[in-house]
């Protein structure tokens, strides 16, 4: 339809991305599906299209300031202008501090908070000029500090300060901005968190559900259906925002 809004998802090939793809595809939303790999993309384009959505892979390295704003440019040409910003690009390299290398260091930081800002710089012109725009950022409950992540855990924390700051910005162009921040989401990510520790991925979401009040782990699914609320017309009046879902309260 002519008046189809466009949503962009990064980190969209698998796990968070890939759900919350799908899920505004659902929405209504024609969708810009970007990874690394453009052909890793074909399964939730394949699975959006298969139930009559519209949805465009893109390859991008978010940290990369002429990719993404040719990969954004695309998306607007091919599918139209976006005016919803997913940024759930992201990557680990976890590592005690004393063993941490500038190398995992740098990585980290460049996907999480360099390719947010790369891609909300991108995509922030056509959001205002539409008077209508939504940024949600994906943090982590690691924001609060995490053993063996002082990059991850910097980088998430930074998302927060660079949520508020965008939504301050924007706001008067009908442009909001939240971050969600997701406690244990059974994915690839977390199934190699389980191989790395050495222990199986049933015995690891034992001992997470353990910890979590509703007594579950979460899955992709559960971070979508916030997302699909964050950048609903009803949601204009909340921006700024950090919302913990994570099964229960977060400090």
């Amino acid at each position: 339809m002519a008046d189809q809004r466009v949503a962009i998802v990064t980190g969209a090939a698998r796990g968070i991305g890939a759900a919350t793809a799908k899920r505004l595809a659902a929405d209504g939303f024609a969708v810009g599906v970007l990874d690394l790999d453009e052909a890793s993309c074909a399964d939730t384009v394949k699975a959006i299209e298969a139930d009559g959505g519209k949805a465009l892979a893109v390859s991008v390295n978010v940290g990369d300031a002429a990719l993404v704003e040719a990969a954004v440019e695309r998306v607007a040409n091919e599918l139209g202008r976006p005016v919803v910003l997913v940024n759930n690009a992201g990557i680990t390299r976890d590592n005690m501090l004393f063993k941490m290398s500038e190398d995992d260091w740098d990585a980290v930081m460049t996907v999480h908070l360099r390719g947010a800002f790369l891609m909300t710089r991108a995509t922030q012109k056509y959001m205002t000029q539409a008077g209508f725009g939504r940024v949600v950022n994906l943090s982590s409950v690691s924001a609060l500090g995490n053993r063996g992540q002082a990059n991850y855990a910097t980088a998430k924390a930074g998302l927060q300060g660079f949520t508020k700051t965008v939504a301050i910005e924007l706001g008067k162009f009908g442009v909001t901005c939240n971050a969600i921040a997701p406690g244990f989401i059974e994915t690839e990510m977390t199934a190699a968190t389980a191989a790395r520790l050495g222990i199986s991925m049933e015995d690891f979401k034992a001992a997470a559900a353990s910890t979590i009040p509703v007594a579950r782990v979460g899955q992709p699914e559960d971070i979508a259906h916030t997302v699909s609320f964050l950048v609903s017309e009803g949601a204009g009046f909340v921006s700024g925002q950090v919302i913990y879902v994570a099964g229960g309260p977060k400090d």
